[in-house]
């Protein structure tokens, strides 16, 4: 499974952004699709998880300002990110997981300064 993530950027505090996540390959084996981030000098955390059938899970610091979605037709994820922070400033990862194992994508950087 190859995962290609896009949508990072520069914006201003409570501003917007929408994250994509496009997988190819053995698309037919994923279970979770997801988004963790890791800021500099922190370890990666979970942002948010969703399964096959639309189940989602959330980080406590992201809930009520992400949401993620999935469009499984397209095998890709998406995370819509609003209200944000400046200390939601990380390097955001997309992840599958599948019966062989979790597979991430490159990083797309997401920073939140005025």
């Amino acid at each position: 499974v190859q995962l290609q993530a896009s949508g990072g950027g520069l914006v201003q505090p409570g501003g917007s952004l929408r994250l994509s996540c496009a997988a190819s390959g053995r698309v037919f084996s994923i279970y979770d699709m997801g988004w963790y981030r890791q800021a500099p000098g922190k370890e990666r955390e979970l942002v948010a998880l969703i399964t096959s059938g639309g189940r989602t899970n959330y980080g406590d610091s992201v809930k009520g300002r992400f949401t993620i979605s999935r469009d499984n037709a397209q095998n890709t994820v998406y995370l819509q990110v609003d209200s944000l922070k400046p200390e939601d400033t990380a390097v955001y990862y997309c992840s599958a997981r599948t019966i062989a194992g979790t597979y991430w994508g490159q990083g797309t950087l997401v920073t939140v300064s005025s």
